[in-house]
Order: structure tokens, then sequence, then C-alpha cells
């Protein structure tokens, strides 16, 4: 959502049929070649988000500067792993100003608290190339748990000789629960800025030359 940390994950517990046995959801083959450590491709990769804005319309941003640390395991999913940490002051959304805004003291106060993160504390299989990582997102340092709808898109060797993976990770918080609180109301009723957040991990990782 890039995003591997070092806890140990849950073991997903599979279902039991009621005709006894146990039930194994099927896993992608082509994943069990990507067991390693990546890194994600920022120049090729979005880390962004998406916010209603005056109740008519939709802001997007991103993130440009981040950190990434990622560990898959195409047997074991749920000993993938991840960490992203990200310098909220990179923040972009195409206006100079409202970017200046959002990385001021009415939202991430970034010269106060110049980062946020995220780390996986699980990670589940749901059936093909579909996960479910669960971790820590923290902002403002204020820590609280998201859950992480994560894609695999596909894999591939890249004609400059990188092994890359996608994938599309999406998650929706409510910002107050971090104290990303400001607001103004507008005349008709509502608000200038929407309290849910989308946040979007498009990714394209490459394969690490060493753990990270």
């Amino acid at each position: 959502m890039g995003i591997f940390s070092r806890r140990r994950t849950e073991t997903l517990e599979p279902d039991t049929p009621a005709g006894g046995g146990v039930a194994v959801l099927d896993l992608d083959p082509s994943l069990r070649t990507l067991t390693g450590h990546w890194v994600i491709d920022r120049p090729h990769s979005r880390i962004g988000f998406s916010v209603r804005h005056a109740m008519v319309t939709t802001v997007r941003g991103a993130f440009a500067d981040y950190d990434s640390s990622l560990y898959f395991d195409g047997t074991r999913p749920e000993e993938s792993r991840a960490e992203l940490v990200i310098r909220v002051a990179s923040v972009d959304t195409g206006v100079e100003q409202r970017d200046a805004h959002i990385a001021g003291t009415d939202f991430f106060d970034a010269r106060r608290f110049p980062e946020m993160s995220f780390r996986s504390t699980s990670t589940v299989h749901n059936g093909g190339g579909t996960f479910l990582m669960r971790g820590d997102l923290t902002i403002r340092d204020v820590t609280r748990p998201v859950d992480l709808q994560l894609d695999y898109l596909g894999s591939v060797l890249d004609p400059f000789g990188f092994e890359r993976a996608g994938f599309d990770g999406t998650t929706t918080i409510d910002r107050t629960d971090w104290g990303l609180v400001y607001n103004q109301r507008l005349e008709a009723g509502g608000t200038m800025v929407s309290e849910k957040v989308r946040l979007q991990f498009d990714i394209s990782a490459i394969r690490a030359s060493r753990p990270e």
C-alpha cells in the first residue's frame, strides 16, 4: 500500500468445509517465483490519495518522496510484509498553494511531523492474486490500524533486465482519527473537505539485489 515490515505476520487459518477436511485457497502459480525482497520503483509508481472537495468534486494528490521495504512470499503469503515511510512535505496535488496548506499546520504539520508511515502486521490470502494486508498507519504521531486491499497485477522482466511485479492497494480512512480535523462548513450544508480519504498504492516493485 510499499509496504512490508519486519514483524512476523499472522498465519491465516484455513476454512473448514461442512464435509470435513481443509479448504485451501488457490494461489496463482506465478506468485511462487516472486518470493524475495523488493523495493518500489518510484518513477513508475504512485502513492496517492483522493478526497471529496466542497461536496461536488474530488481532489487527487500523491507523495513523491518515500522509502519502501517489501518482502513477498509467493508460497506462504502470510509471511509477506511491508513498510513505507513517506515525507509528507512531498505532497503534490498540482496546485502549489494547496500543497503548502496540506503540508502546513491545518493538516500534516510537516515541520513537527515530517513523516507518516505504514507498517504491516499481517497478510491474508483471499484467493487468486487478492490479499488483505493489515497494518499500522501513523500520521502526526498517531498510530491506528488499517486494512489494505492488495491485488497482484502480474510480473515481467523489463528490457533493462529488471524483474518487476505490480500491485494495487486501496483503503479508506477517516482522517479525523489521526487528528486531521481542519474543515470549513458550507453555507448550503456539508463541509469543504470530506473526512473520508481514499488511499491508493499503485506499485511497480523491482526485485532487490539484497535483502532490505
